[in-house]
C-alpha cells in the first residue's frame, strides 16, 4: 500500500508514510471487508458511512504538515483510522463523531490499540470542541457546503485546516491557513466525501 498507492502518487513525507505503514487499517474496517483493507478505495463501515481510501488519508495528513507538539481537531471520526494516523504524528487528537455508535466503536478500537492521546466525543462537529481550542490544525472528513465558522474560530493563528466543501459529487478539498486573522484558501484536490450532517444542514 505505502509503496504502490502512496509513494507512487506523490506522498513523500516520511513521517506520514511511516504512520501509514504502522497503523493496522484492517482493525478499523468490518470483519467482512478485511480482505480489502489495503486496497486503494473507500470501504463501508456501517451507518451509511465509509473509511476513506488510504491515499486520501495520507494526502490530507501530509497537507496539514503535522508537528510532534500539535493539538489537532478532527471532525468525523468514522472508524477512527484517521485519528490513529494523526495520533502517531502529533501530541493530542480531539475527534468528534455525530453518530454515537460509530464514536463508541472508534473509541473502543483506539483504546484497544493503545492510543492514549486520542479523545473521542459523540457530538456535532460543526461546532468544533471549544473547550480544547485553539487547535494547531483541523481536519474535516465529511463535506459541508461552506466552511463552518466555529472551526475557523477554533483554529490557531498560523494553523492549517483541510476540509472538503461542496455538494455530493461536486466537492473540492480546500487547504486553509490562518494568517493575521484572515483565511487563505486554495483548492488542492477534487474529492467525494459523505455530507456533513447536523448543524451544517441548517446553515445553508
Amino acid at each position: 500500500m505505502v509503496q504502490q498507492q502512496l509513494m507512487a502518487r506523490g506522498i513523500n513525507d516520511e513521517r506520514v508514510l511511516a504512520a501509514m505503514a504502522k497503523v493496522p487499517r484492517e482493525d478499523f474496517v468490518p470483519p467482512n471487508s478485511r480482505a480489502e483493507s489495503y486496497e486503494d478505495g473507500p470501504l463501508p463501515i456501517g451507518q451509511g458511512q465509509t473509511i476513506s481510501q488510504p491515499y486520501i488519508v495520507a494526502f490530507m495528513t501530509e497537507q496539514l504538515q503535522p508537528k510532534r507538539n500539535d493539538r489537532v481537531l478532527e471532525v468525523g471520526t468514522g472508524s477512527g483510522y484517521q485519528a490513529a494516523i494523526l495520533a502517531e504524528l502529533v501530541a493530542k487528537v480531539y475527534t468528534i463523531e455525530i453518530i454515537e455508535p460509530l464514536a463508541k466503536s472508534a473509541e473502543a478500537t483506539l483504546q484497544r490499540l493503545g492510543y492514549k492521546n486520542v479523545h473521542v466525543k459523540a457530538g456535532d462537529g460543526y461546532k468544533g470542541w471549544p473547550e480544547h481550542a485553539p487547535f494547531d490544525a483541523v481536519i474535516v472528513t465529511c463535506a459541508p457546503d461552506h466552511v463552518p465558522q466555529p472551526l475557523i474560530d477554533q483554529l490557531k493563528e498560523g494553523g492549517r485546516m483541510i476540509i472538503p466543501v461542496g455538494g455530493f459529487g461536486d466537492q473540492e478539498l480546500y487547504l486553509l491557513e490562518k494568517k493575521n486573522g484572515e483565511l487563505q484558501r486554495r483548492a488542492v484536490l477534487p474529492v467525494r466525501f459523505v455530507p456533513m450532517t447536523g448543524e451544517a444542514t441548517k446553515r445553508k
